[in-house]
């Protein structure tokens, strides 16, 4: 039997050859997945929708551009989205209103504002029931809403994409943007999560710190 270590190469070594035949057939330039690579590591990470958040918090005239023309008001803090994404939709969640969104034909997300999919968001039980009984699986992932809380769910289309506005947290009155932003998680503007006690996570508390 092979161990770990020699899985791990010749998974490499796969890699390397789709590389190669890639490029050999013009399909991969060359230095193209390292630029890709930097884009998902570096660029394309929920800081960039955690900023767009704090900034449409503390300040309504951008707030409304927001939720009027998505797009337009996340490129005034430098966001881009790729052609294809033709129409970013901002949901904002309420006292007693949430929304989640889900794509349940694959994983797509509005993932150079709010970071790449996770794991969980792409598993096809999830994309399943989420859209049929969102309040149990929002509840096995940590969260019960009340059953006065309104849940919206919203499923991504093929040129439109969704990213929630959390509820503002009450206790944030008076915070920097830097420290709103530092609040906010990917999976709060996925819907997976509220920023607001108690549904605050613990690892957030230290936020009003950063």
């Amino acid at each position: 039997m092979n161990s770990s270590s020699d899985n791990i190469a010749d998974i490499a070594r796969r890699v390397d050859a789709v590389e190669a035949a890639a490029m050999g057939q013009g399909l991969v330039r060359p230095g193209h997945l390292q630029q890709f690579t930097h884009k998902v590591e570096d660029e394309w990470t929920p800081a960039v929708g955690a900023a767009i958040v704090a900034h449409a918090w503390s300040n309504p005239a951008f707030k409304a551009r927001l939720m009027k023309n998505g797009i337009a008001a996340a490129a005034e803090l430098g966001a881009t989205m790729p052609p294809h994404h033709r129409h970013l939709v901002v949901l904002e969640n309420g006292e007693n209103l949430h929304n989640l969104i889900c794509c349940t034909l694959c994983s797509c997300t509005a993932y150079t504002v709010i970071g790449m999919p996770p794991d969980w968001y792409k598993d096809l039980e999830y994309r399943a029931r989420v859209v049929r009984e969102s309040r149990t699986v929002l509840r096995e992932m940590g969260m019960a809403l009340p059953e006065s809380m309104e849940i919206r769910v919203w499923d991504t289309t093929a040129d439109t994409r969704y990213m929630v506005l959390p509820y503002r947290p009450p206790h944030t009155a008076g915070w920097s943007e830097k420290q709103l932003a530092a609040l906010v998680s990917k999976e709060s503007m996925i819907g997976t999560a509220r920023l607001e006690p108690p549904y605050l996570q613990p690892a957030h508390e230290q936020a009003k710190g950063a």
